[in-house]
């Protein structure tokens, strides 16, 4: 795995983090951190996808950060557990390996 897969994973992460945020802030400290990861996510988001494929990309970082979305509702805040959702993440992850497992890094630009 390249440094660059590692940023989109890095970037998921922190769009789980700022989209739970986004459903959990009350104080203007945590307004202010929320919108703090969003920044600091898409400046990483940005970065990766100079150097892999930006559809690949995107669609990489949404459904990892849908299922770790999804996950930490379940496990940190009591969203009801359903099978039907853990076998459409486990779906979702499927496509996600799928795509990076076939996607190359782009070319050097001239």
């Amino acid at each position: 795995m390249n440094k660059h897969w590692i940023m989109v994973l890095f970037a998921a992460m922190l769009e789980v983090v700022w989209v739970t945020g986004l459903k959990h802030s009350n104080t203007w400290y945590e307004w202010v951190g929320t919108a703090l990861i969003i920044v600091i996510c898409f400046t990483v988001f940005l970065r990766a996808s100079k150097a892999l494929p930006l559809g690949t990309v995107y669609a990489v970082f949404t459904g990892l950060g849908t299922a770790g979305t999804v996950v930490a509702e379940m496990t940190l805040f009591g969203e009801p557990f359903s099978m039907g959702k853990v076998l459409l993440i486990g779906l979702l992850l499927a496509g996600v390996i799928g795509l990076k497992a076939i996607t190359q890094p782009k070319e050097a630009e001239a």
